[in-house]
């Protein structure tokens, strides 16, 4: 993520947007799913962890976290977690092989633009250990806009996410669906897909 309009409004909501994540993530379903499916002890990349509730949440059941944001007021609050590595990251960032057991892609990669998100998924198959986990979620939808409070937004259809994390080299084993309501107070349509490197 590198607009810098969604990346001020991230800085300056850093307190509000952890209460919301923190109510969402400390007994989220999806997530415990997604921790029962790593090796005990094995690592996780938390991408575009915002405040660190999920990393936190996967560092208490024993995980080795790496939490990545692009916005340093967020890594200053997920850092404050026990047991989480926090770095100031971008998705272009991104590298290395057989590294992580499971990444974690929770409502971060909607930030990306369309035409990088090929590339992305590309290079997290490649960081990711034989038979290893991704999880990824983002806002249905067909168009690239910004919400009311000015974050830049690239929705997917599901066919689409299927298409990409198939090119990527992802296997889909799981998917979920739902709609919430997010930071700029309206609701959205969402899906979260599981999938196998």
């Amino acid at each position: 993520m590198s607009d810098p309009e969604t990346l001020r409004v991230y800085a300056a909501k850093s307190a509000d947007y952890a209460a919301i994540t923190d109510a969402a993530l400390r007994n989220d379903p999806i997530l415990s799913a997604f921790i029962a499916g790593l090796p005990g002890g094995g690592s996780a990349l938390d991408l575009g962890c915002g405040p660190g509730t999920a990393a936190a949440v996967m560092a208490a059941a024993g995980l080795q976290v790496h939490a990545i944001d692009a916005v340093p007021e967020m890594i200053a609050l997920a850092a404050a977690h026990t047991g989480v590595r926090a770095e100031v990251k971008t998705f272009d960032q991104i590298t290395g092989s057989d590294l992580y057991d499971g990444v974690w892609a929770n409502f971060s990669l909607l930030h990306a633009a369309r035409d990088t998100l090929p590339r992305i998924l590309s290079t997290l198959h490649t960081t990711l250990r034989a038979e290893g986990k991704l999880h990824i979620a983002m806002k249905l939808g067909r168009d690239t806009k910004r919400d009311a409070i000015g974050r830049q937004y690239t929705y997917v259809t599901e066919p689409e996410l299927r298409s990409l994390l198939a090119a990527a080299g992802f296997t889909v084993t799981k998917k979920h669906e739902g709609r919430d309501m997010g930071l700029d107070g309206t609701y959205a349509d969402w899906i979260a897909l599981a999938a196998d490197a």
